[in-house]
C-alpha cells in the first residue's frame, strides 16, 4: 500500500505547520506543564498523533498503526538497547566502586574548576555521548562534577552546553542512521557533510564553555588547554566523520580530546 503525505492538508500553510506542531507542543505541556509521567507523556502523544495523521492527514489507519509499531520498534532497537547497555555499565562501575577511582583520577589532574569541567564535560561528556548518547552522558558527567563540589543544577547546564558538540553522532551515529532511512541518502554522505561543518562549532565550545563558567579574563588563563581540547576533538571528528563513518566520531574524538 502506497501513500504519499500531503504537505499542506488543511490548503493554508501555516495552520497545516500548526496542526503538526500540536503534538511536540503536546509533549511538552504534559511533561513541563503537567508533569505527567516520561510514558504517559509519550504515549498520550502517540494518541494525538495517531489521530491527526488520520483525520487531518487522511493516513490510512492500517498504514498508521503499522508506523507506530515501527517507531516503538525502532525506539527499543537500538535507541533503548544501546542506553540500556551504557546505565548497565554504569551501574557496574558505581557498585564495584571504580565510578569513585575515575572521579577522583579525574579530580587528580587539575584542582582547576575550569579544566575539570573542559575534561568531563567536554572530553568525556563526547566519548559517553558516541556510546550512549541520549541523556546518559549529561547524567553521568553532571553527577561526577556534583562529586567534584560543583552546584548540582549548574553542573547539569555545564553538562548540556558541552554536549552540543557531538550530540549530531550520539549513540553510536543513531541520528545521521536515522536521517539516511527517512531521507534515502547515504549515511556516509551526511556523515561527511555534517562532519565538514561542526567541527567549527567543535573548536568553539570549549572557549564558550569556560566564558559562562568564568568570564572573558579567567577564560584567557587557560587558553592553551580549551585550544588543544577543541583543535584535537575538531580534527578526529572530522577525520573519522569522513573516513570511517557516522558511528565512531565522538568515541574517537572524546578520548583524543580527553
Amino acid at each position: 500500500m502506497n501513500w504519499i503525505q500531503p504537505i499542506d492538508p488543511l490548503n493554508n500553510i501555516a495552520l497545516s505547520a500548526l496542526v503538526a506542531c500540536l503534538p511536540i507542543a503536546f509533549i511538552f505541556w504534559g511533561l513541563i506543564i503537567r508533569k505527567m509521567k516520561g510514558y504517559l507523556a509519550s504515549l498520550l502523544t502517540m494518541l494525538l498523533a495517531i489521530v491527526f495523521a488520520v483525520v487531518v492527514y487522511g493516513m490510512p489507519i492500517k498504514l498508521t498503526l503499522l508506523s507506530a509499531l515501527h517507531g516503538a520498534l525502532y525506539g527499543i532497537f537500538p535507541i533503548c538497547w544501546v542506553i540500556f547497555g551504557a546505565v548497565f555499565l554504569y551501574n557496574v562501575t558505581v557498585r564495584s566502586g571504580q565510578f569513585e577511582i575515575i572521579k577522583n583520577f579525574m579530580a587528580s589532574i587539575t584542582p582547576d574548576r575550569r579544566l575539570q569541567a573542559l575534561l568531563i564535560a567536554f572530553s568525556f561528556g563526547a566519548f559517553l555521548e558516541g556510546a550512549a548518547g541520549m541523556g546518559a552522558p549529561v547524567a553521568i558527567t553532571s553527577s561526577m562534577l556534583v562529586g567534584l563540589g560543583f552546584n548540582p543544577l549548574y553542573a547539569a547546564a555545564v553538562c548540556l552546553i558541552a554536549n552540543t558538540a557531538p550530540v549530531a553522532f550520539g549513540s553510536v551515529g543513531i541520528p545521521i542512521i536515522t536521517a539516511s532511512h527517512v531521507s534515502d541518502i547515504p549515511e556516509m554522505a551526511i556523515s561527511q557533510m555534517i562532519g565538514r561543518t561542526l567541527p567549527i562549532l567543535s573548536i568553539i565550545v570549549p572557549f564558550y564553555l569556560v566564558v559562562i563558567m568564568a568570564g572573558v579574563k579567567k577564560t584567557a588563563d587557560v587558553w592553551p588547554a580549551l585550544l588543544v581540547s577543541g583543535v584535537t576533538f575538531a580534527f578526529f571528528q572530522w577525520l573519522t566523520s569522513n573516513y570511517l563513518g557516522p558511528m565512531l566520531p565522538d568515541v574517537i574524538a572524546g578520548l583524543a580530546s580527553f
